[in-house]
């Protein structure tokens, strides 16, 4: 009777773990397969990483901050996309007294994470 019961019991674990893996597959391969753009966004609006909307207002942001510009019309800002990352990267660049956090030059963020939120950033 007892190893009935944890036979059981296994194959019911065993089915479970199975059936979650199953599940979950298609989040991982759809988190996989987004663009630059979406990576970007989801970087950008992610409360402790980029958290842009702390300072910016944009597009389908929910809460954001009025300290820096609204990110609108970007690509007629930024003709240059480079000028733009090298601004997400240190803004305190070409304005010391900037109050944006330098996300490159202090490693808050990662090269592959500025260049996604300079994608995203670059089609609003």
């Amino acid at each position: 009777m007892r190893h009935t019961a944890r036979n059981i019991t296994t194959t019911v674990l065993s089915l479970a773990t199975l059936l979650g893996a199953l599940l979950l597959t298609p989040f991982q391969a759809s988190a996989a397969g987004a663009t630059a753009v979406e990576k970007g966004k989801a970087v950008a609006v992610n409360r402790k990483k980029g958290n842009c909307l702390a300072c910016h207002a944009m597009e389908d942001g929910t809460l954001p901050g009025n300290i820096g510009p609204p990110l609108v019309a970007m690509k007629a800002r930024y003709p240059d996309k480079a000028k733009l990352r090298a601004q997400i990267w240190d803004a305190t660049a070409p304005n010391p007294n900037s109050i944006m956090p330098p996300f490159g030059r202090h490693r808050l963020l990662s090269e592959e994470e500025i260049d996604q939120i300079t994608e995203y950033v670059y089609t609003l």
